[in-house]
């Protein structure tokens, strides 16, 4: 369901109100959209076939890593929450972007009521993907995401229940959280959110989005 007008333009006011950060690249300009540098491997996706908005695809393991960001690709990590299943996955961003030399700028929500007005700090700094950590901002998404179509958003370890096609998230076998008042999986699993799964998450999401696979969930079961 569409969130009620007053809302968009609370978080359509807020969004004005943010300025980019100072430090490392100027973000405040725009600039060309980033292209992928390399391509995805063998099994990544039925080639002759695009995979169906919402729809579910199962890359075989390591078909991600041919794909890189560049250098000035502006990513907004969002995390909330201070459980283990978290703190990997924002350990496996930081790294990734560590990696791959990116500016990566943090945004750390403490309080449930400030996730909406987070992510639309995220949005107002213009980076060309926000990356989300953390059960708590499922629901928040889920709300904001609908009115924002041009930013691009990837979700790792959870999904949103009705993804647009702005929204591309990445799940394995104990990581599927979907909100809206669903409650944990009973599959849910922390011990799953291992380094290398979390690491491999944000790969395979960047390289899915980067490819303009974008709108669908990338399953590792692996």
């Amino acid at each position: 369901m569409r969130p009620p007008l007053r809302a968009v333009a609370m978080l359509a006011a807020a969004a004005a109100l943010v300025t980019g950060c100072s430090s490392g690249d100027d973000w405040s300009q725009p600039h060309p959209r980033p292209a992928a540098i390399g391509s995805l491997g063998p099994g990544f996706v039925d080639p002759s076939s695009t995979p169906a908005p919402e729809g579910t695809v199962r890359p075989q393991p390591g078909s991600w890593t041919g794909v890189h960001p560049s250098r000035d690709y502006r990513v907004v990590l969002l995390t909330a929450g201070q459980d283990q299943p978290t703190k990997a996955l924002v350990t496996a961003v930081e790294d990734w972007a560590d990696d791959e030399h990116l500016d990566l700028r943090k945004i750390v929500i403490g309080d449930a009521h400030d996730a909406v007005p987070s992510i639309a700090k995220a949005m107002g700094m213009h980076p060309d993907l926000i990356v989300s950590a953390g059960n708590d901002l499922i629901d928040p998404l889920a709300l904001v995401t609908p009115n924002h179509l041009e930013q691009r958003f990837l979700v790792v370890g959870a999904e949103l229940a009705e993804p647009t096609h702005n929204v591309t998230a990445v799940d394995w076998p104990g990581a599927s959280f979907r909100g809206e008042g669903l409650g944990m999986s009973s599959t849910y699993d922390p011990a799953s959110f291992t380094a290398e799964r979390c690491a491999a998450a944000i790969r395979a999401g960047a390289a899915a989005v980067l490819n303009d696979l974008t709108g669908i969930v990338v399953w590792l079961d692996q």
